[in-house]
């Protein structure tokens, strides 16, 4: 992958994160692979509309004991964009696309969230871009779903 600093008017920089989060009460939504689909178009939609680029993305089913349906992407955000900002304008649009293209997470989700408030965000740097997308790959792999 080429390490490129983005240029602006006055500025120059990455805005790389890892960012995580998982449904609300941990359900395994995304066991049904229309499910997953369904959620990784919504996400790509929602990144094009508020410019953020998903280096990779994963959505995973459930941990090794069934703990939590969750999701795992690297992106990069605008300049100006914080985590907070970027994560909160993912699951809203996400949420919104969903309810409305799968009917029973409206049964699932009666009150109309989605997602746990909850979500993991951290900073990578160029050197740590490798490892960080390799880890988001691997998840299955990472939490023992699929042996070797």
């Amino acid at each position: 992958m080429e390490n490129t600093y983005l240029n602006f008017n006055h500025s120059i920089g990455t805005n790389f994160w890892h960012l995580e989060w998982c449904p609300k009460y941990r359900y395994k939504i995304f066991r049904k692979e229309k499910n997953k689909n369904f959620c990784i178009i919504a996400l790509y939609e929602a990144a094009k509309r508020y410019e953020i680029e998903f280096k990779t993305l994963n959505v995973q089913e459930d941990h090794l004991h069934a703990v939590a349906s969750h999701l795992h992407a690297v992106a990069s955000l605008p300049k100006g964009m914080s985590d907070v900002k970027a994560v909160n304008l993912l699951k809203g649009f996400t949420s919104f696309l969903l309810f409305r293209l799968v009917s029973n997470f409206r049964k699932r989700y009666p009150k109309g969230y989605l997602w746990s408030q909850g979500y993991f965000s951290a900073t990578v740097g160029f050197s740590d871009l490798e490892k960080t997308i390799d880890y988001v790959n691997n998840q299955d792999a990472h939490h023992c779903l699929v042996s070797n």
